[in-house]
């Protein structure tokens, strides 16, 4: 029998995980979409940044699951903070895998939960198993290769407490994820006082974010919009994270935690959020469109 190549104890080897103990070093591999790269953080030892292409897509540590470092995910953190009262499990089904930066914040938080996550890249679900393993007593999240709208429909009625779409090809979220049939596969899935919660990104004049949110609101009547000012406002290119649920949303709680965040966000929803959408009409799939491509350098490293 060949002797195995990969030696477990060679940091250069590619398959080697991160240990504390270890110079940290870049990992790069080829995988589905494109090259993707693991970054070390000189101020934690056991953080790594994802890129595929160049541009980020998760950032985690695996000393401290609870360190949101993107404030869009950041954001996002919040949603599942205020899903339901303060640890108790949930049900979560994740859109869009990278590297686990939310499940593992979930597990963190409220214990228990059972998660799923569905990743259309394989090699790179492989890629973060052998460099970024698994931390703490909560069992992995199951783990689906699959396109996330295939993998929504086929999952059943009822299912979810909390839905996280997080889904970008490359920098632009695909067509087939923004429109009223996707919204309504999620309230499906969806159990009564679900929450359905969206990463989106545009800019001005933010025609994209506002068909979304008319999009949003035409299946689940209770939509809030989550932003930095400076994006809301069209002064530059950002994300905007979309929470919708049958039940009202906890917008206050939101809009607290929000406030203490490094770069504040606000909240817009109710006659505010009216304003916003204005003419703006929901997306079907006949015409339906990716988010907009990224001015040069708003998601890439230098």
């Amino acid at each position: 029998m060949a002797d195995d190549p990969h030696d477990p104890h060679d940091p250069q080897d590619p398959h080697h995980p991160v240990d504390p103990r270890d110079e940290p070093i870049p990992v790069q591999r080829t995988v589905a979409l494109g090259t993707a790269r693991l970054l070390p953080d000189v101020d934690r030892p056991r953080a790594r940044l994802l890129t595929l292409d160049g541009t980020p897509q998760s950032y985690v540590d695996l000393d401290d699951p609870t360190h949101l470092e993107f404030e869009y995910v950041r954001r996002l953190g919040h949603v599942v903070d205020t899903a339901a009262a303060p640890g108790l499990p949930l049900e979560v089904l994740h859109l869009g895998g990278g590297a686990l930066a939310l499940p593992r914040y979930t597990a963190a938080t409220r214990p228990g939960s059972r998660q799923r996550v569905v990743e259309i890249d394989g090699p790179l679900l492989d890629l973060i198993a052998e460099q970024l393993p698994w931390q703490g007593p909560d069992a992995r999240p199951e783990t689906v290769v699959g396109d996330a709208r295939e993998a929504l429909a086929a999952a059943p009625d009822g299912s979810a407490d909390l839905l996280l779409a997080d889904v970008f090809g490359g920098s632009r979220v695909p067509a087939h994820l923004t429109t009223v049939e996707f919204v309504r596969e999620a309230a499906r899935v969806l159990r009564p006082g679900g929450l359905y919660a969206a990463n989106l990104a545009d800019g001005p004049p933010l025609d994209f974010a506002r068909a979304q949110a008319a999009t949003v609101r035409a299946v689940l009547p209770e939509v809030c919009l989550i932003a930095e000012p400076s994006v809301l406002r069209g002064r530059r290119f950002g994300n905007l994270v979309l929470v919708g649920s049958r039940r009202p949303i906890a917008v206050a709680d939101l809009a607290r935690r929000l406030a203490g965040d490094p770069f504040p966000a606000r909240t817009v929803d109710g006659a505010a959020l009216d304003r916003f959408i204005g003419a703006a009409a929901p997306v079907a799939d006949a015409g339906a469109r990716p988010s907009p491509a990224p001015p040069d350098g708003a998601f890439t490293l230098s």
